[in-house]
């Protein structure tokens, strides 16, 4: 996002510099990554309504390291990994680098917005043994429903499959929409569910690399720590950690303004596309700040990033990085000031308008 963190975050990382506390990450006598975990659990208990345990949770510095150590802990080389497409591109990437092969679950156009196809997962080949999950989901914008995620638990638990949710979006949910971890629905969806999440994407400190994994069961942790072990996974920094604890503590005011301003930004995107470049198709974003532009009405030779960066020159994250078969989308980021937001839109219709 385009928006400065909030004084809040600032405040403990100048605390550190001003103190010149570089040292190990020690916090009331104890490892300061306990004080992530807390307040992580605080967190989802008072957002989401999510009881879980603190030992239950284990941190990471970043939420593609946990995707790529879940993969290689509960899977084997050559096994099959679920994903829907159009999916964020590094997930291709750490199910690829882990050795393992990709089965896309399309997200289907019903014509009101992206369905995941049920159909399609449970179909999946023999020897998928892993779903990862990004709910809300990116770049669609998709909140799941407690139907779809019900849905989606009981195909896993009759594939045998282990879920890896990725829930980094789950702040971003907009009035009328409610994000759901899929662990919370029942025991066995737990008993089968590895769920990442940060304050990075949510209060704009992603490149301080802190996160979580959470395992639904001890005996899913346990499965885990035999395959990975601890030291492995390395340790947030002193940095990271102090503005994680601030920003699940203290943020929230912080973070109510910016989804104003989010919501004022997601309806500009659509309403001007809708009036000013019909040919142009998104629909309202549930959740992020991320719209998803289907551009294949506008007939063009070549992806439509390719088209908006050379005439245009609008740097969209291409809808190819997303899905190969997606040439003929964008990704548009509006967590941007409203000058930038109008210079966007103006540059868009004067070659799609």
């Amino acid at each position: 996002m385009d928006f400065r963190p909030a004084d809040i975050l600032q405040d403990s990382v100048r605390q550190l510099v001003d103190k010149r506390d570089y040292g190990y990450p020690r916090r009331h006598l104890m490892p300061a990554e306990r004080l992530i975990s807390e307040a992580f659990v605080k967190r989802m208990e008072e957002r989401f309504s999510w009881h879980i345990e603190e030992a239950a949770v284990q941190p990471v510095t970043d939420l593609l390291q946990a995707t790529i150590a879940a993969i290689l802990a509960f899977t084997e080389p050559g096994d099959r990994v679920a994903v829907h497409t159009p999916c964020y591109g590094p997930f291709r990437e750490a199910i690829e680098d882990a050795g393992r092969s990709i089965v896309e679950i399309p997200m289907r156009d019903s014509g009101s917005g992206y369905e995941p196809d049920m159909e399609a997962l449970e179909q999946a080949p023999a020897g998928t043994r892993m779903l990862v999950l990004c709910n809300p989901q990116n770049p669609t914008g998709r909140v799941l429903t407690r139907t779809e995620l019900e849905a989606i638990a009981a195909i896993a638990a009759r594939r045998d499959m282990i879920i890896f949710s990725d829930e980094v979006h789950a702040d971003f949910v907009y009035e009328g929409g409610r994000h759901i971890p899929i662990a919370s629905l029942s025991a066995d969806a737990a008993s089968r569910t590895i769920t990442a999440n940060s304050p990075g994407k949510s209060f704009n400190i992603a490149g301080l690399r802190c996160g979580v994994m959470h395992f639904g069961t001890p005996e899913l942790l346990e499965r885990f720590r035999r395959r990975i072990p601890r030291l492995l996974l390395g340790k947030p920094s002193i940095v990271s950690i102090d503005a994680a604890v601030a920003a699940w503590t203290h943020g929230q005011p912080w973070l109510d303004q910016v989804m104003a301003l989010l919501d004022r930004n997601r309806r500009i995107v659509i309403e001007t596309l809708a009036e000013r470049m019909p040919k142009l198709k998104a629909y309202m974003p549930e959740a992020s700040y991320l719209a998803w532009i289907d551009c294949s009405a506008m007939g063009w030779k070549k992806p439509a990033a390719s088209v908006f960066l050379d005439e245009a020159r609008i740097a969209f994250s291409p809808g190819e990085s997303f899905c190969t078969s997606h040439g003929d989308f964008v990704r548009l980021n509006f967590a941007t000031s409203s000058d930038i937001l109008r210079e966007t839109l103006e540059r868009m219709e004067k070659i799609a308008g």
